[in-house]
């Protein structure tokens, strides 16, 4: 029975072979298609090179009291535009006032001492006079000339004095102008009020801190530029003595804010350190934006952006790139179409598609672009059909 079984299995098979072959059916077989490649070449690329960096206005500038007081008004808001002389903030100017009263009251005293001084000494120049016209015609003795000269001259030393007197009390009137205008305090500059720390009523000193007033109508990035970018992107070298061309020579950046915003206006770098820091290997630069509508405030941190040139390099894509540990690998078509792995080396090139390869790869070769990482080595990766169409494209 089980012998019976078994013939009729493989009755079925023959039967059910038969059937397809007399309705035509081909069985599909596996079809071997290329892999996608290109002819390395060069060409000019510019990447973007990125730099940590925080804003700070061109003119920031720390508002603190000239003299002590009381706090009496506060004008502004943080966060409020202000304008070049604008009030800001005023201080008890009473005692500043009696101060000035003061000295304006010896100052005329001193104006009417030093009339009376002048009157005097006229007094004591008229006698002298008289008394050497008399002693010419021998009429007094020398003793009353001498006299009178002495007191002449005693009289012009007090006139000097009181001259001194006047200067003196001029000096204190100006000086107590001078606190009682600081009373007031204004803003040195056009910009942003920042956080103001202080209230109406405080106590302040020249030591008091009231707030800080960001000149915002340009602001500076900065950051830390690597000493071998400035120095590729100047044709003539970085030299100290020459760091204004050298400045000239820069193309101009981009600032980027945190949330990835791009700020509008382009910038230039507009100083850089003469001293590259031995630990970092870098210059301390500023960038230099226009801020006319105010959207840039100081303390915020973003990216500022220097377009790098690369002139005549061989740009890949980065899927031609197979990494494996520390190597980086692209297979190169033989002309026998098949795939021989070649360590190359690499730098990004910035827009997160390509790479440039400063070794391994010479101009005219032919590599794989996509499927890299599925090739092995001596694998046959073009096939005939399909090599004549890459061929034309």
């Amino acid at each position: 029975m089980m012998k019976q079984n078994r013939i009729w299995k493989w009755a079925s098979l023959f039967i059910l072979a038969a059937i397809v072959g007399s309705c035509g059916v081909d069985i599909p077989k596996e079809k071997q298609s290329s892999f996608e490649t290109m002819i390395v070449k060069k060409s000019d690329l510019e990447v973007p090179v990125k730099f940590s960096a925080k804003m700070k206005g061109q003119a920031d500038v720390t508002i603190m009291p000239q003299v002590s007081g009381q706090l009496m008004k506060i004008y502004v808001t943080e966060g409020q535009q202000v304008h070049k002389g604008q009030t800001l903030f005023a201080i008890d100017s009473r005692n500043a006032q009696h101060e000035l009263e003061s000295a304006k009251a010896n100052l005329q005293a001193a104006n009417a001492n030093l009339q009376a001084a002048i009157s005097q000494a006229n007094s004591a120049k008229l006698e002298y006079e008289s008394n050497k016209n008399l002693y010419d015609k021998q009429i007094v003795s020398n003793y009353m000339l001498e006299s009178s000269l002495n007191s002449y001259k005693q009289a012009q030393a007090t006139v000097s004095q009181a001259k001194a007197s006047v200067t003196q009390a001029q000096a204190a009137v100006n000086r107590a102008k001078v606190n009682l205008g600081f009373c007031t305090i204004t803003s040195p500059v056009a910009g942003v009020i920042g956080e103001i720390t202080v209230y109406a009523g405080d106590q302040v000193t020249p030591m008091t801190q009231l707030t800080i007033v960001s000149g915002n109508q340009k602001m500076e990035a900065e950051f830390s530029l690597p000493e071998s970018v400035l120095e590729a992107g100047v044709s003539s070298g970085y030299t100290q003595t020459d760091k204004a061309k050298n400045i000239a020579n820069l193309p101009d950046v981009k600032f980027v804010m945190k949330n990835g915003t791009e700020y509008p206006i382009k910038g230039r770098i507009s100083t850089f350190t003469g001293v590259v820091n031995a630990t970092t290997g870098s210059l301390a630069c500023k960038a230099t934006f226009p801020n006319p509508d105010g959207v840039l405030y100081s303390g915020i941190q973003g990216t500022v952006v220097l377009p790098y040139s690369h002139h005549d390099v061989m740009v890949i894509p980065q899927t031609a790139v197979v990494r494996l540990q520390d190597k980086s690998l692209v297979y190169k078509v033989q002309a026998d179409s098949t795939a021989t792995a070649v360590t190359v080396m690499t730098i990004d090139a910035g827009n997160g598609k390509d790479v440039i390869v400063t070794e391994g790869l010479n101009v005219g070769e032919r590599i794989v672009t996509v499927g890299a990482n599925n090739v092995q080595e001596g694998q046959r990766v073009l096939f005939p059909t399909e090599a004549k169409e890459t061929k034309k494209k």
